[in-house]
């Protein structure tokens, strides 16, 4: 082998190595995510629904009205915007909602939360001010749910869906507070 080429995959090699370096020690891409990644899914009979959210924990911090402000935007969860699927057209709480994928945001405030589906798919939760990147004008869905004191603390943000009752509901829960929002088919009548 001709002394240049030996030169050069020594090099390579040394790149290789600085590059693996620093993606694990500075981006710590080899780490688990803080937030991981996680789905929900719910199906009965023909609907299917399905929310793609990040799951931020608690880990000793005041939660609603410190890390997450009273009265300002939430991606509701971290990192990605938050996906909520469905297959058939649906009402919350009253409101039509057509089948399709849809962002979902909440502004929380102490005694409720305002929950809005947008029909603008983000790639991110917020922008390089870490303001939330929710458009108001592509909201399909404006409701208030109530917050529930859990006595309880649930450590890691969870969405789910609730059909205990017989009605369905979208639940997320995080330290002391759960809301829930109700969920309906809409049933086509001939």
């Amino acid at each position: 082998m001709n002394y240049l080429l030996k030169r050069l995959l020594i090099l390579l090699f040394l790149a290789a190595i600085a590059l693996l370096g620093y993606l694990h020690f500075v981006e710590n891409i080899f780490s688990p995510r803080l937030s991981p990644q996680d789905t929900v899914s719910f199906q009965l009979n023909d609907l299917k629904l399905s929310v793609n959210y990040n799951r931020p924990s608690k880990r000793d911090r005041e939660i609603f009205g410190a890390l997450i402000p009273f009265g300002q935007v939430w991606r509701t969860g971290a990192n990605e915007a938050t996906v909520f699927k469905t297959n058939k057209d649906l009402m919350i709480d009253g409101i039509y909602l057509p089948q399709g994928d849809y962002t979902l945001w909440t502004i929380p405030n102490e005694n409720s939360w305002q929950v809005f589906l947008n029909n603008k798919m983000y790639t991110w939760g917020v922008d390089e001010t870490m303001k939330a990147m929710r458009e108001p004008q592509y909201d399909v869905v404006d409701i208030e749910a109530a917050v529930q004191k859990l006595d309880n603390v649930v450590e890691q943000f969870t969405i789910g869906f609730d059909n205990t009752t017989g009605k369905l509901y979208l639940t997320m829960v995080w330290d002391q507070i759960k809301i829930a929002v109700p969920i309906e088919e809409l049933k086509v009548t001939q």
